[in-house]
């Protein structure tokens, strides 16, 4: 079944709403009326029984039933406030009969002990009227009277005041609607504009934008946070798009080579030195061609967030010092000098052993690796006031001004040529700042050409209490590259 719209939704309750409130006004506004005007009748009622007291009051004490009788038929039979008046005492004795009430065998109240005034509608001679009964005792004597006054005014107006609010009540019902429907329409509008922009948006092209708003309302905010959605999802697009790319063009010359030493190895029968010699450059193929999958897999989870760094205190000063000393190895072995600075005392952060290690395998191999001999690398550990910063100084071939602020992106190399024979395929830097930022700290680079680089790590400290263990996303390769360094 089919939804109705929004707008139309909007007037239906439009609809209910106004209906119920007309309801509950105009039924009130006649309560109100119906009260105000029998109130009227009410007051009058009362006058006309304090003038009847008063007169009974002037009478003799010792007055006789005929003399009262005689007395108040001549003050109320061309009174119009006796047209509708009865006054009796017991047991049985009338005082005073209007004609209209005895024709009309108007219901007396003798007997009757009336604690309070009695109000009561009754119709005499086809016409409504209010009367009142009362007791009225005066020198002793007790006298029920009963007086009563028209209403039929008063039921003309209510019938009338009933006639107009059903008649006008729908035509404001309807017009009310109309103007609800008109106004949710004009409101929607914008929803419209939206919604036929977004459906021109697609996977092929997603530079589009939703159309701006100037309305200044949550519509607007609503078009503003669906562009910078859009700006972040076409970002990410083309992220995995250039990262694909970017990884089958550097999945394609490993597996190029390999192919290639295999066909070429199997063209005529070889020595066994020369099959061992194509199966070593192939291995070796295999080896670069698996660590690199291994990062690309690492940093796909990392971007997913489906791996976890275990976050403890960590020393510094232990991961300082032990990776210094197996890069030294490694320096020595390719004619390099090294040296280590470590500065004394407690530098503690909340982070992960293994992915920190990681980080200056990554900043020394490269500094190791763009370092010809007889160069230089050394490596520091400083506290400035509430930070550690590590630091990697080499005497290397340097990065050109134009790279550095792209070293850290995924597959960019400076020296491509270079960076392919050494074996690198512009993944570590990446890894590095993610494992930075995940320890909530900084990276930056100072680079010469010619004259070497200075890679400077800033990594908050951890003061006081030991943080609680949580988990974190895993630094991307962490396992395999430090079996690799091994």
């Amino acid at each position: 079944m089919k939804r109705l719209s929004i707008g139309l939704r909007l007037t239906l309750s439009y609809f209910v709403v106004f209906a119920a409130a007309q309801f509950l006004f105009g039924f009130g506004m006649w309560f109100l009326l119906r009260h105000s005007l029998y109130e009227i009748a009410d007051d009058e009622l009362k006058n006309q029984m304090e003038d009847l007291q008063h007169f009974l009051e002037a009478q003799k004490k010792d007055a006789s039933i005929a003399k009262l009788q005689e007395e108040v038929t001549e003050a109320y039979v061309l009174e119009h406030s006796g047209d509708y008046l009865q006054i009796s005492v017991p047991p049985a004795d009338w005082i005073y009969r209007a004609p209209i009430m005895r024709d009309t065998s108007f219901p007396s109240t003798f007997g009757t002990r009336l604690l309070q005034p009695t109000y009561v509608d009754r119709e005499l001679g086809g016409k409504p009227f209010r009367f009142l009964s009362q007791n009225i005792v005066v020198r002793g004597r007790s006298y029920t009277v009963q007086t009563g006054v028209a209403v039929d005014e008063v039921s003309r107006t209510l019938t009338l005041f009933r006639r107009y609010l059903l008649m006008f009540a729908p035509l404001m019902l309807l017009a009310a609607s109309i103007l609800g429907y008109w106004v949710s329409v004009r409101a929607l509008s914008p929803v419209d504009a939206l919604t036929r922009t977004a459906r021109t948006i697609s996977g092929s092209d997603l530079s589009r934008r939703l159309e701006p708003l100037h309305t200044g309302d949550e519509l607007q905010r609503l078009s503003d946070t669906l562009n910078e959605m859009l700006s972040r999802i076409e970002t990410a697009f083309l992220r995995v798009t250039q990262f694909t790319a970017d990884a089958s063009h550097e999945l394609r010359t490993p597996i190029s080579l390999i192919r290639a030493e295999a066909e070429i190895a199997l063209r005529k029968s070889r020595t066994d030195k020369e099959y061992r010699d194509s199966l070593f450059h192939i291995l070796t193929e295999t080896e670069t061609t698996s660590s690199m999958v291994e990062k690309l897999l690492s940093l796909a989870r990392a971007d997913s967030g489906g791996q976890a760094l275990e976050i403890r205190p960590v020393d510094l000063r232990e991961i300082a010092m032990r990776t210094a000393g197996e890069w030294r190895t490694v320096a020595s072995f390719r004619t390099l000098g090294f040296t280590e600075t470590v500065a004394s005392g407690d530098l503690q952060v909340a982070g992960d052993k293994t992915a920190l290690q990681q980080l200056l395998n990554i900043l020394l191999d490269n500094a190791v690796k763009y370092t010809p001999a007889p160069g230089s690398v050394s490596l520091s550990l400083e506290e400035r006031g509430n930070r550690a910063v590590f630091k990697v100084i080499d005497s290397g071939i340097g990065i050109a001004p134009e790279d550095q602020n792209r070293i850290f992106e995924r597959f960019y190399r400076a020296d491509k040529a270079r960076s392919r024979e050494l074996g690198g395929a512009g993944l570590g830097l990446a890894i590095a700042l993610w494992i930075v930022q995940q320890h909530h700290g900084s990276i930056a680079v100072e680079s010469t050409l010619g004259k070497g680089s200075t890679f400077e790590v800033h990594l908050p400290l951890q003061r006081g209490a030991n943080p609680q263990v949580r988990p974190r996303l895993r630094a991307p390769g962490a396992d395999a590259e430090n079996r690799r360094l091994a």
